[in-house]
This record gives C-alpha cells, structure tokens and sequence, in this order.
C-alpha cells in the first residue's frame, strides 16, 4: 500500500527521517483494541502493540497511539506483527474528557483533515449538541463540516438548517439523505488522495451509513433509530480508519451523547466568534455583561440579533473549561510526579 494514499507527506516524512534511516517502518493506526493495534504499512496489515519504552514513559493516554495516527514500528513480516516504538507528532488531534468523574484526556481520532459533525434532521436535532462539537473541532486543528442527516425523515429542513446557520458561523452546512443517495456528491469534495476525513456525531444519526454509501459495500453494520424517542443504538463500538478505493480515508467513530470539552479556549473563539466581536465594542473593557451602560452583548440580546439561549451556552462553556483547567492543572502535577518517580526507580534498580 503506498503511503502517500494512507496520508503521509512531508510533514511527517520531516519528523521521521532519522529513524526511517535506523530500519523503523512507518505506518498508521486503523484500529485500536485493548492496547492492540491494527495497523496499514507499505507491507500491508500487521498486528502491533507498544514496546515497553514507549509504555514507560507514557504520561497519560494521550501518549499511547490513537486510530489515525502515524507510528514508527519494528516488524515481524513473518508473524505478521509488530512493536510500536514511536508516535509521531500529530497535525491535528480531536479529543474529549473521558465520560464520568475522571479528568483524562480519550483521543477519538489524529491526523485529520476535515470533520464531519453529523446530525440527524429528526426529534434529536439539538444545536447546542452541534456547538460542542463544532468548537471542540475546531480546536483539534481540522476544518468541521456539518452533515445534515436524514433529510428523507424531516419535514421542516429549512428551519433546522436556519438554526444550525445561527450557531455555525462560517462552517459550510450540507443536507443529506444517505438511504436516497441525496446530497452525497457535495461531500466528495472533501476526499481525495491522502485526505482524511473524520465522522462525528451521536449514536444513530446515520455516520455508518454514510460510510457504507462512500465504499458502496456494507463495511460497517447499521441500525434502525428507537422508534419512541428517535435516540440512536450504538452500532458502531469501536474507532475504525477505512481507506477507500476512489481515494480518501474515513474515520468512523462510536456515537457520543456526551461531549464533554478536553480543551476549547482557541475553538470556543472560533465557535463563538460571533459574541466575541460583540463584547469587543462594549463601553468599559472589563465589562461583565450584565446590565452594565453601553453593553453591546446585551443590546443584542434586547434587539433579538443575538439568541440568549445561544449566549447561556457560550457561558457554560467557559465555566466548564475554566473548571477543566483546574481540574488539569492538578492532574499534570500528579502525572509529573509520577513520571520522576519511574525514572527515579528505573535508574535505581540499573545502580544495583
């Protein structure tokens, strides 16, 4: 397989050519099993797992590999398998807080180029939902696309697609009906040779339908929405890179019905631009946005031009990545702590 239809280029060519020269292999990440990998290489599809250096060192989970990522490997051509050795840097990495009351960074996919933010135009439509993901997009370092789904299911589409307009500034917005083969073509743009292209979104919004639409074969299973409340199954239950064969990679994703942030500050002022150049014109600097003399933020919420529901979320956000932040700050300390007493011991048990 060549690399260059994998995604590899020059950035990374740059980052690895002393070890390529040392007999490393490089490959990408498809799959990601229980600390096993499924990985695609020149040579083909080898099994690989990390080398105990590599798990050593590893301050957190966002040190081990991830689905998308390009890695560095010593091959067993005639096992079929391999040891991982080295990650290398990343040109873009979508990421969320692990679900529950850990604060752990879970790495969803790397190394990729544009971002299908798919929602379903059915009873889940929610924009708040769409928010979260376009700004936690936009800080991975990929460019987001919003892929309305099941159109065929939807009565009002114009409507939605106005709501979603409100909170998607800038973000091109596409509708879609994968079971009619309508609107597919506008998203081929955005695949070609060595583009990556990552599907998000809830469970049951259509994600693994539309994978199966682009490799025209069922490469993924799909399942019907609950009938009572339109909320999806989860069908797809793993992280999964897929090449296809007219050229591009797609990464399928389990659905998320909880996105909580990682890191946002860059993405929040992306995805909330709008507010932002409205607090920009207010009257005093430090002004709070709350009833203060000559407050544009709050003369476009009196106005209507700025929805107040949409401005609530831009607060929550900010709180939830202050308290992240946090949160984080604690964890790096510990996590730093830990590294040094490994390197402490490891060099302990060599003085002996």
């Amino acid at each position: 397989m060549n690399l260059q239809t994998l995604g590899w280029d020059h950035f990374f060519e740059n980052e690895c050519k002393i070890y390529i020269k040392e007999g490393y292999t490089a490959g990408r990440v498809a799959l990601e099993h229980k600390r096993m990998y499924r990985v695609l290489a020149e040579d083909g599809e080898v099994l690989a797992e990390v080398s105990g250096k590599l798990r050593f060192h590893a301050a957190g989970r966002g040190d081990y590999p991830a689905v998308g990522d390009w890695v560095l490997m010593t091959l067993r051509r005639e096992e079929g398998k391999a040891t991982i050795h080295k990650v290398l840097p990343r040109k873009s990495k979508f990421s969320r807080k692990v679900a529950g009351v850990t604060t752990e960074e879970q790495i969803v996919a790397t190394n990729v180029d544009t971002v299908f933010i798919v929602a379903a135009l059915n009873s889940d439509f929610n924009v708040r939902r769409i928010e979260r993901y376009i700004l936690t997009t936009w800080e991975s370092g990929a460019n987001p696309v919003i892929v309305l789904s099941k159109a065929d299911l939807c009565d009002d589409v114009d409507k939605k697609v106005r709501e979603t307009e409100a909170v998607a500034i800038g973000v091109p917005i596409h509708v879609v009906s994968a079971e009619q083969k309508v609107g597919l073509e506008a998203l081929a743009i955005y695949m070609g040779e060595g583009r990556t292209v990552a599907l998000l979104g809830s469970s049951g919004v259509g994600k693994s339908t539309l994978v199966n639409a682009f490799t025209g074969i069922e490469t993924l299973k799909t399942s019907e929405i609950r009938e009572d409340d339109d909320k999806g199954r989860h069908t797809t239950t793993h992280r999964e890179l897929i090449v296809l064969d007219q050229g591009g990679i797609l990464i399928d994703t389990p659905g998320m019905r909880e996105l909580q942030l990682w890191e946002a500050d860059t993405g929040l002022s992306q995805g909330f631009s709008d507010i932002e150049e409205l607090a920009s014109h207010c009257k005093f600097r430090d002004c709070q946005h709350h009833g203060e003399p000559g407050c544009s933020v709050g003369e476009a919420i009196d106005e209507g031009k700025l929805d107040s529901d949409r401005y609530e979320s831009y607060l929550k956000l900010q709180k939830e990545l202050a308290y992240l932040n946090r949160k984080e700050d604690k964890q790096l300390a510990l996590a730093d702590k830990e590294k040094w007493k490994k390197i402490t011991m490891g060099q302990k048990k060599r003085k002996k």
